[in-house]
């Protein structure tokens, strides 16, 4: 009995069920679902190229027949989009690019914003200043102890400087590029047994899918990841802010710079290069060349054997499943740890306090500020008769620096305040002398010690 190679019935069988004439009804030409394999991973693969400049080496080792090259061509496009010449000083330096059309390096929103000195207050932040909560919030924690009725915490960032983010500070987690070599090879060995067997049409979808995407993830990598911000005028002087959210607050101390990459700053890719035009024209060929990729294997992969469809799965399964583990990093966790190291890894001591009266005054006593009533007034909007009392007398003890701050009735000697008043005067001065109990018990790590014997 005569039995019909396998590749004749996969061929005959969708077009026995289609009855009458056709165009093209008598042609070899014929597409099926195999193509259609390098469609899918889109974000993975886009995951993939987002990380060629976190980690070492990353961007030499992206020749692998990768899927998703539709959607990654889309992301190039508006990459290259963005392109504008850089405001650098470095004659070098002539594009820069908005990672977030390609990356999600941007997006979210930052808590509220408080300018210590100069009291400019920006009603939300960006994305870094999300990030940086982020990881305040993580901090492990100590407990002022005093009275409680809603827990508020408090996060001394001591900024001292910002780092480039240069290739030394970025290397860590080497094994990624290790790893890479698994569906770099699959590819190559795929593509060669499609060689090997005359399989040409899988053997073209197989090695231009492997160029496009090792071409794709040098031309990203040529860039250089940069934390860009506002920079300061020379001889500026510190610009302390606080950055209030639900739970707490954090008290940027340092350098105006430092508190400006935190506050205004942003992620971008700069491109090294004489001609500006050029690397626009570099990032638009790769969209364009990734596009067509999608299109070729629709078409040449359904001309192909059964062994050669085998193949281009294979090659692309594995390389997915490469993709999908680097896509299942925390990529909020990868951008904390840039910041962090962009700000040379500043100690981030956190104070858990059971009031907001207690954790205004020990704010207070961090920033050292000498005319404190305007953060007080920010931080505690109450303005009743009896609270602008209990402000003042806080503020004039606060402004005697030399003495021992301590609140008693006498601050607050007032006929005309009610039982019920004065009551919650002694509850409050409670609060703040606990909160003065506290912030000298830990003023070292607060405050640097050189600063403190000053």
């Amino acid at each position: 009995m005569y039995i019909p190679p396998l590749s004749n019935v996969l061929q005959a069988v969708p077009r026995a069920m289609v009855t009458g004439y056709t165009p093209l009804a008598n042609t070899k030409f014929i597409l099926n679902s195999t193509g259609v394999a390098g469609l899918f991973g889109g974000e993975e693969a886009v995951a993939s190229i987002a990380l060629v400049h976190i980690f070492e080496e990353r961007k030499w080792f992206g020749w692998y027949n990768s899927p998703g090259s539709y959607i990654m061509g889309i992301r190039f496009g508006g990459l290259a989009y963005s392109a504008v010449p850089s405001l650098s000083k470095d004659e070098q330096e002539d594009v820069q690019t908005d990672l977030a059309s390609l990356f999600e390096y941007h997006g979210r929103k930052g808590p509220k914003f408080r300018a210590v000195h100069s009291g400019s207050t920006f009603p939300e932040t960006g994305h870094l200043a999300a990030l940086f909560m982020k990881e305040c919030i993580e901090q492990p924690s100590t407990r002022i102890s005093g009275r409680e009725s809603r827990a508020v915490s408090v996060t001394i960032a001591n900024l001292d400087d910002v780092l480039s983010l240069d290739k030394r500070s970025m290397k860590y987690r080497r094994r990624v590029s290790l790893y890479a070599s698994i569906p770099i090879l699959v590819s190559i060995g795929t593509c060669a047994a499609c060689s090997w067997y005359h399989d040409w049409f899988s053997f073209a979808a197989i090695l231009f899918g492997i160029i496009v995407n090792g071409v794709s993830c040098c031309v990203i990598g040529s860039g250089t990841l940069r934390l860009m911000y506002p920079e300061p005028a020379q001889g500026s002087p510190s610009r302390d802010g606080i950055l209030c959210y639900d739970e707490g607050v954090i008290l940027l101390k340092g350098k105006e710079e430092a508190v400006n990459a935190v506050t205004r700053g942003r992620f971008s890719l700069l491109f090294k290069c004489k001609d500006a035009r050029r690397s626009v024209r570099l990032i638009r060929m790769c969209s364009v060349i990734l596009v067509i990729q999608a299109i070729a294997q629709l078409i040449l992969v359904p001309q192909s054997s059964p062994f050669g469809q085998l193949m281009f799965v294979v090659s692309v399964a594995v390389s997915w499943l490469y993709n999908l583990w680097l896509w299942s990093f925390d990529k909020e966790k990868v951008q904390r740890d840039i910041l962090m190291r962009a700000l040379d890894k500043p100690r981030l001591p956190k104070y858990i306090l059971g009031t907001r009266t207690s954790m205004v005054i020990f704010v207070l006593l961090a920033l050292e500020l000498d005319d404190p009533e305007e953060v007080m007034n920010f931080l505690l909007p109450p303005n009743t008769k009896a609270w602008q009392i209990w402000k003042t007398a806080v503020i004039r003890r606060l402004s005697r620096k030399d003495e021992k701050f301590s609140l008693d009735a006498s601050d607050w000697d007032n006929s005309s305040l009610s039982v019920q008043d004065g009551q919650m005067l002694e509850t409050l001065s409670r609060d703040a002398q606990d909160a003065y109990e506290g912030f000298q018990q830990y003023k070292e790590q607060i405050i640097p010690h050189s600063k403190a014997q000053l």
